[in-house]
């Protein structure tokens, strides 16, 4: 069974749609997928109200999901791990103890936009807007990471 790991700051916003988008593309009998933040602000809540109304929008349901904080036992649990901003992503890294578990960690919109190394904008001061706007990135995403690992 294949693992991966979505990873923003707060686990309530980003994050939480890229894990709820993953699962939706990706058969659960063969994938596991969660999410983390490399802050603990929000550990044990809910979603933001806003990233679960665009994720039902879409059919996505993300409502059992609750925040928790990254931590150094992700990397032996997870298989993958996709960071949404420069910031996670160097979070992330610097907690890594060897080249195996930093070689697992990328950037979700290198898959989009290889080797430019862009952020997922974070929509928490923004409107609901910010909220569609990441939804959408991350889908198209999502998609490529799915299609990648069904192939394997």
């Amino acid at each position: 069974m294949k693992k991966i790991l979505m990873v923003c700051l707060g686990n309530i916003c980003r994050s939480p749609l890229a894990e709820g988008i993953l699962q939706s593309k990706l058969s659960s009998k063969s994938f596991i997928v969660d999410s983390a933040g490399t802050s603990g602000y929000h550990v044990g809540e809910l979603p933001d109200g806003r990233s679960i109304e665009v994720a039902r929008k879409y059919g996505i349901d993300i409502t059992n999901q609750r925040s928790r904080k990254f931590t150094k036992a992700d990397f032996d649990k997870f298989d993958m791990i996709f960071a949404m901003d420069q910031n996670n992503y160097a979070d992330i890294v610097a907690l890594s103890e060897n080249e195996e578990q930093h070689e697992k960690v990328k950037m979700i919109l290198n898959e989009l936009y290889p080797d430019e190394n862009r952020s997922v904008p974070d929509p928490y001061y923004g409107g609901d807007q910010g909220f569609e706007n990441v939804y959408k990135m991350l889908d198209e995403a999502c998609e490529i990471i799915a299609s990648k690992l069904e192939q394997k």
